[in-house]
């Protein structure tokens, strides 16, 4: 099994982020969601999922309301804010160019290097 993936605290917010855009979602659910779309493990620790939630409903990215889970259970289920849809939207655009960038300086070649 491969070695989990480290991720950081701006990172998470985004994943978290990206998850709400399918509904709203419990905590739980949302770190359900993260892991089963993973195609890598990341090693993510449920806490880590709430202390992200609780620090963007802190800036007005999500926004929580008490509900029932299916088994009956009370739980918070958060949603993006406007503000928190147009967060995603901009850091999605700065990590996929980032992204790019990082992974054509990995992969270049010495030849390719020398020729330009």
């Amino acid at each position: 099994m491969p070695e989990s993936l480290s991720i950081g605290k701006g990172t998470l917010d985004v994943l978290v982020l990206r998850a709400l855009t399918w509904g709203a979602m419990h905590g739980f659910e949302i770190f359900d969601w993260i892991e089963h779309q993973s195609v890598e493990p990341l090693g993510l620790d449920d806490s880590a999922i709430y202390h992200a939630l609780y620090r963007m409903e802190a800036r007005g990215l999500v926004e929580a309301r008490w509900g029932v889970t299916e088994n009956g259970r009370r739980a918070r289920y958060y949603e993006a804010t406007a503000a928190g849809k147009a967060y995603l939207r901009a850091e999605t655009k700065k990590w996929l160019r980032y992204s790019r960038v990082v992974t054509g300086l990995l992969t270049t070649s010495v030849a390719e290097r020398s020729s330009r």
